[in-house]
């Protein structure tokens, strides 16, 4: 972790600028830039004042450089990007991804999955990378000149892989377990956040009816009227107040939001495992099946039922310079089978040994941030009831005043 780009560079996303542009099909659309800021860590240690870098970036840049990371390195639990549009809200929250709190969060986001890559032990070497934070132009034909898309498995591949593996790694099937299930509870808990949100917004907005009313009071009151007064005004602040709270619970829900993404990083590594797992199964049936081939040949006698097998009985026999032939090609054959098996045997267990040795990272990682997370939300929490105590304090005190 020493050498890491985050100990070496000082990484920051410090605004988010609304566009105008044409795209590729020429089509003019609206979108956020966010300007990217680097300085140089050494310089500022050595007591001068390090120049700052500066460039503009688009979302779909920042996706561009995660699907490279995904594809290079498959065995990494690769952080996660914040949300293209807000999910989880609760109503009086705007789900458009143009809304200036939105796209502040998602700066915010964007910052952290810099960090993130930069404090990654792995990907904060990666050329493209620093390239992603210091070159401006050029950054996208460097990306696709890595050819990364050529290397990134279909779909139906990966469908295939999970339904057809006949031997799968129990730790990476747990693994996989694991991650849904982390989902679903956390996709749980937001949404029983959002609903109390909801009901939180309306108690205390409902607060302000209090304040309206002793204010009206107060004017029909001679002896009681500042008394009154007074403790509408500290029900008006106390109703107004929530809109500064959820926007600040915006932040803890982003947290865990997070994991709910990091949970998807989880099960791309699980499916690779399977990918290399079925390829290695596939390479391993087709040796075998190209060593009986070679033994029936060898042999004359054929071990199972094959339309070759019975074209040969009707149409007459093979020469044997013809089946020396198919012998030899199987023979070669059968050697590069082996030579293959071997090297995608080595690569399964560097793949096994690198991926859990990240994973162990990934958990330490976030135990600890869920931990911090949880926690800063129960002291929100706290401070918000402190708060109501004291507004309802002053009431008391403004009524012992009357």
């Amino acid at each position: 972790m020493e050498d890491c780009l985050a100990k070496k560079m000082e990484i920051t996303v410090s605004e988010a600028e609304k566009r105008t542009g044409r795209n590729a099909m020429n089509i003019q659309e609206t979108y956020t830039a966010y300007l990217i800021e680097t300085r140089a860590v050494e310089s500022q240690s050595e007591g001068q004042c390090a120049p700052v870098d500066s460039l503009w970036r688009r979302y779909s840049e920042f996706e561009l450089l995660r699907n490279y990371l995904l594809v290079t390195y498959p065995h990494i639990v690769v952080p996660p990007l914040p949300e293209k549009r807000a999910d989880f809200v609760w109503h009086k929250l705007s789900a458009d991804n143009m809304d200036p709190d939105f796209v502040e969060r998602r700066r915010i986001g964007l910052e952290n999955f810099l960090l993130r890559v930069a404090s990654h032990p792995v990907l904060c070497q990666d050329k493209i990378f620093y390239a992603f934070l210091t070159q401006e132009s050029g950054w996208k034909e460097m990306v696709n000149e890595t050819g990364f898309q050529l290397k990134a498995d279909s779909r139906l591949k990966a469908l295939n892989a999970t339904f057809r593996v006949k031997n799968p790694d129990k730790r990476f099937t747990e693994l996989k377990h694991y991650s849904d299930e982390l989902q679903s509870v956390i996709s749980h808990l937001l949404r029983v956040r959002a609903r109390v949100a909801d009901r939180l917004y309306g108690v205390y907005k409902v607060h302000g009816n209090y304040g309206r009313v002793f204010s009206e009071w107060s004017a029909i009151e001679k002896e009681m009227g500042d008394g009154l007064q007074s403790a509408g005004h500290h029900m008006d602040v106390y109703a107004a107040s929530i809109d500064d709270i959820l926007e600040e619970e915006e932040h803890y829900a982003d947290q865990l939001k997070e994991y709910l993404f990091y949970a998807e990083a989880l099960r791309a590594v699980c499916r690779k495992h399977e990918l290399m797992q079925y390829d290695l199964e596939m390479a391993a049936q087709d040796l075998t099946s190209k060593k009986q081939q070679c033994e029936e040949l060898a042999t004359g006698t054929v071990r199972t039922f094959s339309l070759k097998g019975m074209t040969s009985k009707l149409f007459g026999q093979e020469t044997p310079e013809q089946r020396e032939a198919k012998i030899k090609v199987l023979e070669e054959q059968i050697q590069e089978g082996e030579e293959q098996l071997k090297s995608k045997n080595l690569e399964g267990r560097d793949f096994v040994k690198s991926a859990w040795a990240d994973i162990e990272r990934f958990k330490e990682q976030k135990n600890h941030d869920l931990k911090e997370a949880l926690i800063s939300y129960a002291v929100m929490q706290i401070s918000m009831c402190k708060k109501g105590i004291q507004v309802w304090t002053n009431a008391k005190e403004c009524f012992s005043k009357m």
